[in-house]
């Protein structure tokens, strides 16, 4: 008699996180796999529903009438919602809340979606706060607080970082003649700078790993990366790859924001919500904190945390070079972002 499919329940499953977790989930054939999204029609969505043993729900992630439905039946939850979308303040309500709705269900795991706070680890130096950062990582804290066992649900927390897949968007080098030559140019406010950046499709098999050894998972908070990654490097791996000549442009922050990465730099994230809220902050304030994270190595990822990741997934991407070598990177750019892909390539 076979085992009955665990059923798991995927909330922020149609970003540039879920979609690899489902994708690598659905080709076990082990699961029962539910993504609940507002969108139910959007072409990453479709492209899930077309997996096996993928259903796409419709429904609110921010709503407790859907998320009561939604978990019905889950034994299994990972959770990444969108700061950008909702906001710091709503990240943190919902986050928590969405835990507490998991554990009234009887969910077995609930897995976090993280991101580390430069700020706290940087003694909470005011130019290291970046809003979307602190919002997954304050919910990271609160629920390794929480009880496991007889009493209490399983947790774990997988803690990301910036996406290798962002080189061919909100990272992507510009092309450029100089002295009449055409090259390459990787720009960036990061200097010296080497920040941990991971494969997505990885990001999927880390996310598996944890549902599969629960007894390992269960209480851990997982930090991943492909390396820490300097831009020296990016620009020497994109000629060694592609034979391009290619460079690093070290940029301000003031030139940074002036290229119009995202439109008016003083308008405030949370696109989703009202602006007239004193807790958000603006893009310039939020990436001005990630810029200086990543150019003062706040949030590199140690030895230690390198070697759990060889453990778990030895045959991990493990360089910037071997990524563009294996996804045929050249420099041209695609959505990967969820709120850049809804809306059509254009700036949030």
């Amino acid at each position: 008699m076979s085992t009955p499919k665990q059923t798991v329940l995927l909330i922020g499953g149609t970003g540039a996180q879920g979609v690899p977790i489902v994708k690598e989930l659905s080709k076990t054939n082990n699961y029962t796999i539910r993504v609940l999204t507002r969108s139910p029609t959007s072409p990453s969505a479709v492209f899930l529903s077309a997996l096996p043993n993928v259903a796409i729900i419709p429904g609110d992630g921010y709503n407790e009438t859907s998320l009561h439905s939604a978990f019905e039946g889950i034994d299994i939850a990972f959770v990444n919602l969108n700061g950008f979308a909702i906001g710091e303040k709503a990240e943190i309500y919902w986050g928590m809340r969405i835990f507490e709705l998991a554990r009234e269900h009887h969910v077995q795991h609930f897995i976090w979606g993280s991101l580390a706070s430069s700020y706290q680890a940087s003694g909470y130096q005011a130019r290291f706060r970046t809003g979307h950062f602190d919002g997954k990582a304050k919910v990271a804290d609160w629920i390794s607080a929480q009880e496991i066992g007889d009493r209490g649900m399983r947790w774990s927390v997988l803690t990301s970082c910036m996406y290798l897949e962002t080189f061919a968007e909100m990272l992507a080098p510009a092309h450029e003649t100089i002295d009449g030559d055409e090259v390459v140019v990787f720009k960036a406010p990061v200097g010296r700078g080497t920040p941990p950046l991971i494969y997505l499709e990885d990001l999927g098999k880390y996310a598996r790993w944890m549902i599969e050894n629960p007894q390992r998972s269960s209480g851990l908070n997982l930090r991943i990366a492909t390396a820490n990654v300097g831009w020296e490097e990016v620009a020497r791996s994109f000629t060694e790859v592609t034979g391009k000549k290619a460079i690093f442009r070290d940029l301000s922050l003031d030139e940074y924001f002036a290229s119009g990465i995202f439109g008016p730099a003083d308008r405030k994230v949370g696109h989703s919500v009202g602006h007239d809220d004193d807790t958000l902050q603006t893009y310039r304030e939020n990436f001005s904190g990630f810029w200086n994270t990543w150019k003062q190595d706040v949030l590199k990822r140690s030895e230690k945390d390198f070697e759990l990741m060889d453990e778990i997934l030895p045959e991990r991407v493990r360089s910037v070079g071997e990524w563009m070598r294996l996804t045929g990177y050249n420099g041209e750019k695609s959505n990967v972002l969820k709120d850049y892909a809804d809306a059509g390539g254009k700036k949030p």
